[in-house]
Parts: C-alpha cells; sequence; structure tokens
C-alpha cells in the first residue's frame, strides 16, 4: 500500500483528464432531451470498469436507463464489497449563473480549494466521486493490492428518483451479494475535518398544480371577482409553516424521533461557525426550526421546501393577466422513522383540503425513499475510519446528513447489508447549483484513501 501516494503523482495527469471527459457528456436524466448522452455515459463507465480491471462487466438493461455491472472477484472466500454510484447529473438550469459552460469542465484554484477545483455539472454529484473508486481499483489491481472481491453497480436514474435500480435490485440479489456496500456520493465537514456519513433523510417530493379559470383572464377586466391561482397558491405554500417555522401537516411529525439530549451533545462537538456559515452562502442570519441549531435543521429534523414555482406571464415587460393555472415543485425530507410514502399521502390530503372552492388542485406525486442509519460499531465504519486515519492523519467525525440517497434503505432491506458512506466532497462545492466544482485534492484524496477501506474491511473481516 506504500505505493499508492507515488502511482497516483504518476498518473495525477491522466486521471485528472478521464474525468474531464466524462464530465463532457451531458447526462441529465430529468430531460428526454439528453437520452443519447445518459447512453453515452453509461458506455463510458462501461468501458472504464475494464480497463480498471474488473474481469467481468455488464450493461443491464432496466425500464429505464441501464446499469453498469462490474466484477472483481479473486477468491469466493474473501469478503466481497459492492460499489455503488450513479452516472446521471443534475440539470443544469439556470445556465446563465455559471461563470463556465456546465459541460466543459475547467480547473480553477478558489479560496477552499487553493490546488484547483473541477467545474462542473456532475464534478462532486456523483461523476467525480463514483469515478475515484474506478481509479482506486485500477490501483489495486494494477499492483496486486486488491486484499478481497469487488462488485461495481453503476446507475442512470439516481437524479430522478432510482426507480429502474428499484426494479433492478430485487431481480438481482445473488449477482449483487456482498458483505458491505460503499457509496461516495456525500461530503466530508473539511480537508482538515474529515468525517463519515452515518446517516440520511429520506424523501418525499411532489408537484402541484392549482387551476382556476378556464383561460387566462385579463386582470382588469375579472380582477377581484375570481380566484387568482397564483395568489391562492402561494397563500396554501405559506400556510404550511406556522410562525416557528414548524410543518402544518396534521400526522406529520407522529413518527418522528427525538433525539436524547445526550446524542444531541454528541452531535454539537462537530466543527461549526455559524459567521463562516452565513457568510459562505451570503445570509443576513440564519433561518428554521424553532428550538433546534442548524446542524440539527439539517441533519435530524424534517423540512419542507419549494423547490420551484411558476404560472402566468414570465417574459420581458408586463403583460397584465390572471393566469388559469398555477404550479409549484415541493420536497419533503424526512427522518428515518417516517414513511415516505405515508408523508406523500398525509400531504395530499392536507393540500387538497385547504384549497378553497373556487381553484381545482392537484397534487402529482415524484419520486421519494426511505431515510437511512448506520451503526458507528460494524467493521464497515470501523474500517471506513481507520482509512480516514490513515491518509488523513485523524479520525474522522461521525455525522449525520441532510441529503438522501432513497436506495441506501432499499439495499439494506433487500440485499441484507450495511452502507458505508464515505464522501469527499464538501458543502461548498455547489451540487445541484451553478458552478458545482469538486476539489482536485478531494477527488485524488479520495483515490488515495479507499484502497485502504478494503485493507481493513478484509483484516477486520477475517477478525470477526
Amino acid at each position: 500500500m506504500n505505493t499508492i501516494k507515488s502511482y497516483i503523482e504518476n498518473n495525477k495527469e491522466r486521471f485528472l483528464n478521464e474525468l474531464i471527459e466524462l464530465l463532457k457528456i451531458p447526462s441529465v436524466s430529468a430531460d428526454k432531451a439528453f437520452k443519447k448522452d445518459v447512453l453515452n455515459t453509461a458506455d463510458f463507465v462501461l468501458k472504464s470498469l475494464k480497463k480498471a480491471g474488473c474481469d467481468k462487466v455488464e450493461l443491464c438493461k432496466t425500464p429505464g436507463y441501464p446499469i453498469i455491472y462490474g466484477e472483481k472477484i479473486i477468491d469466493t472466500n474473501l469478503p466481497t464489497v459492492l460499489v455503488y454510484g450513479h452516472y446521471d447529473v443534475q440539470p443544469a438550469d439556470p445556465i446563465d449563473l455559471w461563470h463556465s459552460p456546465p459541460f466543459d469542465p475547467v480547473i480553477k484554484k478558489t479560496e477552499i480549494h487553493p490546488e484547483g477545483a473541477i467545474f462542473a455539472r456532475g464534478s462532486c454529484d456523483d461523476k467525480g466521486q463514483m469515478y475515484m473508486h474506478v481509479k482506486a481499483l485500477e490501483y489495486m489491481t494494477s499492483t496486486g493490492n486488491l486484499p478481497c472481491n469487488v462488485k461495481f453497480m453503476i446507475e442512470g436514474e439516481e437524479e430522478v428518483g432510482s426507480e429502474s435500480l428499484s426494479w433492478f435490485v430485487p431481480r438481482n440479489k445473488e449477482k449483487l451479494a456482498n458483505d458491505v456496500i460503499l457509496i461516495s456520493d456525500t461530503g466530508m465537514i473539511a480537508n482538515n475535518i474529515p468525517s463519515i456519513t452515518t446517516g440520511l433523510r429520506g424523501l418525499s417530493y411532489v408537484e402541484v398544480a392549482i387551476t382556476g379559470p378556464n383561460r387566462d383572464l385579463h386582470s382588469g377586466l375579472y380582477g377581484g371577482a375570481v380566484a387568482n391561482p397564483i395568489n391562492i397558491l402561494t397563500k396554501m405554500i405559506a400556510s404550511l409553516h406556522d410562525e416557528n417555522n414548524h410543518i402544518t401537516i396534521p400526522g406529520f411529525y407522529d413518527n418522528v424521533e427525538e433525539l436524547s439530549l445526550e446524542e444531541r451533545a454528541e452531535m454539537a462537538k462537530a466543527p461549526f461557525s455559524k459567521e463562516d456559515y452565513k457568510k459562505s452562502i451570503n445570509i443576513g442570519e440564519i433561518y428554521g426550526e424553532k428550538g433546534y441549531t442548524t446542524n440539527e435543521r439539517n441533519s435530524i429534523r424534517p423540512t419542507l421546501d419549494v423547490n420551484g414555482i411558476w404560472g402566468g406571464y414570465t417574459g420581458e415587460g408586463a403583460k397584465t393577466v390572471i393566469a388559469s393555472k398555477a404550479y409549484a415543485k415541493i420536497s419533503m425530507r424526512l427522518i428515518p422513522n417516517q414513511d415516505w410514502r405515508e408523508i406523500t399521502e398525509l400531504f395530499k390530503n392536507h393540500f387538497e383540503s385547504i384549497a378553497p372552492k373556487a381553484v381545482k388542485v392537484e397534487v402529482k406525486p415524484h419520486h421519494g425513499g426511505q431515510g437511512y442509519v448506520t451503526p458507528i460499531d460494524n467493521i464497515g465504519y470501523q474500517a471506513a475510519s481507520k482509512a480516514y486515519e490513515t491518509t488523513f492523519g485523524k479520525t474522522p467525525i461521525p455525522q449525520r446528513s441532510g441529503g438522501s440517497i432513497p436506495i441506501v434503505a432499499l439495499f439494506e432491506q433487500e440485499l441484507k447489508s450495511k452502507t458505508i458512506l464515505m464522501g469527499f466532497g464538501l458543502n461548498s462545492d455547489a451540487i445541484h447549483s451553478p458552478n458545482e466544482h469538486f476539489g482536485v485534492w478531494n477527488y485524488l484524496k479520495g483515490i488515495e484513501t479507499i484502497p485502504y477501506f478494503y485493507n481493513y474491511f478484509t483484516e477486520l473481516h477475517h477478525q470477526k
């Protein structure tokens, strides 16, 4: 293993160039206009796994985009690590807010990344972090340092709910059999404060439509006499939180677990500067549910947020119109005991009930998933912790994340495996936003750290 640093140094430019080529392909799964690009990205991943040393690589067809499966089985008596990642990316909109084209990657120095960061859609979420595992495998196979078996399952629909993966996993349990699942689709506190994600929030994502008159109306002739769908929608959305930013949907908190004061005290040990937090996103003050800290609000508490809202005339100049329809997309982040299907139904029933009779309401569920917590006393977590200790020189902090990876709960249900979340991104990397980026240092540090996980996991597995 003492060759890993020199291997990375000797191949650094190639590692970066390969990732840049991957990032050039606009694999936006949410938009059918990019279908060919998504499929081209799947082919890129397939070829990369072959070159990295997988003995068997397959493009597995699904009802949607294909799943790329690869494996390197060296001894069936050894433990098996299943690596999961995704090759699809979020839409790049709004394009005009990018400082450089989202699918024309550039490396630029920043205050947080003085060695440079790769600016491109998908650089951190998840192409850059997924590709770390491909390059880590290349190192282990080419130098004879692979201590156990490895399987890869890389999908193309994570950003739209992983529907095809939910179809694929139950039908391929034997193919996917493993001793631990390894994912890098999360982050860490800072480059000098490593952390391992131990919890993820669930998700319920819906779209709502409010319909008023049967056509757009002149706001002078009809204004004040008919319900304006945009006005109604904004009032309905505003009513979903009370004065303490508590969600008002009946039954929403029924299964919410309240962490003990001792657990909250442990969470509070993670370094956090309110002033730095405000400065990083240019806000005047923090905001959220009363009675909880910022780090609690974005990890152990459920939320409801409007992700998009539209209706009426939004072009240049003025058009005095009362729109016939108004729309919004709404996401709810859930904590582990909340069932996303139940929450979706609660939302639907409540939202329909608060609408005045002057409008019609439609609630369209999009996708969702369960939350997840992984215990820190299993050998997978211990192996990850030792790997970070080896390459960072300090013990990582266990940390719950506010994000969602819905398939993690599915993996435990269907494959009976624990998932270890070894993320190397930072909160400042602007995932899902314009100017997404991933530090060159972080990318290479991931490639350096991942092989140590394999070594330590194999050792601990033998000791069981």
